[in-house]
């Protein structure tokens, strides 16, 4: 009689890449290409804004607060949500809702209805409708990658696609706007958004139902159990802390840094395209080396480094002078740092909280995290148009990088910044 013998974990085969698993590779090409097309929008929109109605900045200012706004009131909520049901029908709603919304604009445009209220408007609902799909993706993603050992190379994958949005999004949105309008160049996003609704309909990695139909849930109890669980982490308390003001920091310097650059310096929208999209290039490396990175220096090195150059990269603009191609230069310098500070650290970021909390408090999490990160983005889109208003764009950023410099404190006493390396995943149930 013959026997077949169950390898040892000593002795079995170490788990495959990514490469290989086909569900993932569907799931990171529609996402891919939806960052690609919401790049054109991050653009589009505010140009629509600024070139279509004239738009002063304090209204380009709430154009940004609205589009990120929702984060505050319905993330912890959503949240919840995502933690009872299955993440990928949430997922496809989300899109199809974005797709929908996107196309009302060419549309109102082409019937000579489209003022800057329905684009208030429709900036807000798109904005809901991100909320629900970033509390999901992140806690869909483990569904599809099971093995914890793979989350750095999950994280980095989507890193690069960000960073690769990030450098080709400018430059193809001022393109696209140069040659169709702003509110047409949306039908790029729109194209994306159906993309990546195909993807996910194409996945076939069964997801489980997270918990029996018949429990009994109370939604208060989950809310507060999931910010429960995230500010008593020793590891997640010190990132939820500082994600406010790294999105603050990144909205606020971005949406000074256009109104000083459409308004005082007459930047035409392919120039802007330009700058972004070489600054970028940073993000992409970034993400792309920070796998290497991770493994070869202590990861909370690699945290306090990355993230010094998101908080200090901006104190480049204000002092830029010189030659329209000096100023150019130094403007994409000055994002390039910042870019590529934040590639690294967002996979070390996403990291981190993937490997510190179990699936049942995934979406919950996600979701803690999205409030104070996009919190603090769309209070930075409010104060950049308000102060930019009352004291000028360029007064406005050196503030803003001043403002900005001094969260490196912060950085340098965090416990996550003395990290060795990823702590070990919590047991289901455990907490």
């Amino acid at each position: 009689m013959t026997t077949t013998e169950t390898p040892s974990p000593a002795t079995a085969a170490p788990p495959q890449s990514l490469w290989h698993n086909t569900n993932f590779l569907k799931f990171w090409l529609g996402e891919s290409l939806s960052l690609l097309g919401t790049q054109v929008t991050n653009l589009a929109l505010p140009l629509t804004a600024i070139i279509a109605f004239k738009a002063t900045d304090a209204q380009v200012g709430l154009l940004r607060f609205l589009q990120l706004v929702p984060y505050l009131g319905l993330a912890l909520l959503f949240g919840v949500w995502v933690d009872r049901y299955r993440r990928r029908p949430i997922m496809l709603a989300a899109n199809i809702t974005r797709l929908v919304l996107l196309l009302l604009v060419p549309v109102l445009h082409w019937l000579h209805v489209l003022t800057m209220g329905p684009l208030l408007v429709i900036a807000c609902a798109i904005g809901v409708a991100s909320v629900l799909f970033d509390v999901s993706w992140m806690s869909y993603v483990p569904t599809l990658v099971k093995d914890s050992k793979h989350y750095v190379e999950a994280s980095s994958k989507m890193g690069i696609s960000s960073s690769t949005a990030d450098v080709a999004g400018p430059g193809l949105a001022g393109v696209l706007i140069s040659a169709l309008t702003a509110p047409v160049a949306l039908l790029v996003d729109a194209g994306s958004y159906l993309v990546s609704v195909v993807s996910l309909l194409l996945i076939r990695t069964e997801e489980p139902a997270p918990q029996p139909a018949g429990t009994k849930r109370h939604l208060w109890t989950e809310l507060r159990e999931g910010v429960g669980f995230v500010f008593g982490d020793r590891i997640l308390r010190p990132l939820a802390l500082v994600a406010p003001f790294c999105n603050f920091s990144l909205v606020t310097v971005w949406t000074m840094f256009l109104l000083y650059a459409a308004k005082d310096l007459q930047l035409n929208a392919a120039t802007l395209g330009v700058v972004f999209a070489a600054a970028s290039v940073g993000g992409l490396v970034g993400a792309a080396v920070s796998k290497k990175v991770i493994d070869r220096f202590p990861i909370g090195l690699v945290y306090a480094i990355s993230m010094g150059g998101v908080f200090l990269g901006p104190a480049l603009i204000p002092f830029a002078t010189g030659p329209r191609p000096v100023l150019v230069g130094m403007f994409i310098l000055s994002f390039f740092i910042s870019y590529l500070g934040l590639g690294v650290a967002g996979v070390v970021m996403v990291s981190l909280r993937q490997t510190c909390t179990p699936q049942s408090m995934m979406g919950r999490m996600s979701a803690c995290f999205r409030t104070m990160l996009f919190g603090g983005g769309s209070l930075g889109g409010l104060f950049a148009g308000l102060l930019a208003g009352g004291i000028g764009a360029k007064s406005a950023l050196t503030w803003a990088a001043a403002g900005s410099a001094v969260v490196v404190i912060g950085l340098i006493v965090s416990p996550v910044s003395r990290l060795r390396e990823l702590p070990t995943a919590p047991v289901e149930g455990a907490r």
